[in-house]
């Protein structure tokens, strides 16, 4: 399925949104993320596919890898770690901490018995309960018996207590809210709900350092005009892609680049919200190989960014996700091998998809000039899965790519 917005404005970024998230606290997120050392000093790899690029006649297709943003392999670390921070923080402001002496556990004692939870399909719920271990917090995750037991085990072994409940992932926030209204914890979320929106501004917020990397890494830094034509952002909730979509707004203003929402056929909460005007659920039955865009419920918080911001709206199969996972691995058409999990690759198979149609190709703008990013969102955060559905472990990947 495929939708133009006509709600997207190429005006300047709004006043209202810039008081929400700004270029201010995202470069001061970056500053305090660079300080926790589980994530890698230097930028994740930003890769060059020209391969690609040639066999769907464009100018440049750009890969910004965050399966290499930690060991946790995936995209995720950078939004509920800093959300975390801010939370402790905020809770207390005259206890002296900071994000250097709070990612250094220095006060673990004091936070032994602060205890956070979250709903997740995987990557969110193992970047927080990592954080909350290097902090020094206690951490509760909640997983609907969708979730894959390879994610399970991940999370676990970050030390956070795992609930499981029937359902899918929305039941699963549904959980974690009870739970920290019974229990007096405080959830950690990456989506919004009526009267949550400060802990998902963070998570947004700290995700608009891939950006930043990624603009540097072309030596764009100080240019006023954007280095990407098009921009492909996973769906989800909507939190990565309203936290990178108002960063590329009001960084370029009127002269931002075109900004693509992708998700599953059967999540399309985004897709169903281009269409109805305002923030819906999707139609379908959620469960996809997209583990990390298998969600029911645009986050209303995430929709007031993509609303006026976000051009068109496309949803992919699972099957073609798989297959962008398996050209990403084997390196097809001479391109470096990239370990991609399913939510990774999600942006790759819709590139894929608009390229190879000649009426969507010519409505979205992509030629022969095009410069065109894509996310790759995590690794193989599901070995089993990944192994299944490509043919080849996640190491098998790394030695091809190593040798190429």
């Amino acid at each position: 399925m495929f939708v133009k917005n006509k709600l997207a404005s190429r005006a300047p970024y709004p006043a209202d949104l810039r008081e929400i998230m700004n270029l201010e606290r995202a470069a001061e997120s970056r500053e305090w993320l660079s300080q926790w050392k589980l994530l890698n000093p230097e930028p994740t790899p930003l890769v060059s596919m020209q391969g690609i690029a040639g066999k769907l006649k464009l100018g440049t297709v750009l890969i910004k890898d965050e399966s290499k943003r930690s060991p946790l392999g995936s995209f995720k670390a950078l939004g509920a770690s800093i959300a975390l921070v801010r939370l402790i923080l905020r809770k207390f402001p005259d206890a002296g901490f900071t994000a250097r002496t709070l990612f250094g556990g220095e006060h673990a004692q004091q936070l032994k018995d602060f205890t956070v939870v979250s709903a997740t399909a995987g990557n969110h719920g193992c970047s927080l309960a990592a954080a909350a271990r290097d902090i020094g917090c206690r951490c509760v995750i909640v997983l609907s018996s969708q979730v894959n037991p390879d994610r399970e085990k991940a999370i676990a072994s970050q030390g956070a207590q795992i609930v499981r409940v029937d359902g899918d992932y929305d039941d699963s926030v549904e959980h974690a809210e009870s739970l920290s209204k019974t229990e007096g914890w405080l959830v950690v979320s990456d989506t919004s709900y009526d009267g949550y929106e400060e802990i998902p501004r963070d998570v947004m917020q700290g995700y608009a350092t891939i950006l930043a990397e990624a603009i540097e890494q072309l030596g764009a830094a100080d240019n006023a005009e954007s280095p990407f034509t098009h921009v492909f952002l996973q769906g989800g909730v909507g939190g990565m892609a309203a936290g990178l979509a108002a960063y590329l707004w009001e960084r370029y203003g009127e002269q931002r680049p075109t900004m693509i929402a992708v998700e599953p056929d059967q999540a399309d909460c985004l897709y169903q919200s281009a269409v109805a005007g305002h923030a819906a659920s999707a139609t379908g039955s959620i469960d996809s190989v997209m583990a990390g865009l298998a969600c029911g419920e645009t986050s209303p918080l995430a929709w007031r960014f993509l609303q006026p911001s976000v051009d068109f709206f496309i949803t992919v199969a699972d099957d073609t996700a798989i297959d962008a996972m398996k050209l990403l691995a084997f390196g097809e058409y001479g391109d470096t091998p990239i370990v991609s999990g399913g939510s990774g690759a999600a942006g790759l198979a819709a590139l894929i998809q608009l390229a190879n149609d000649t009426a969507l190709r010519s409505q979205v703008g992509l030629n022969e000039s095009s410069k065109v990013l894509l996310i790759n969102t995590e690794g193989a955060t599901a070995p089993t899965d990944y192994l299944n559905q490509v043919g080849k472990t996640a190491e098998e990947v790394l030695k091809a790519a190593a040798e190429a």
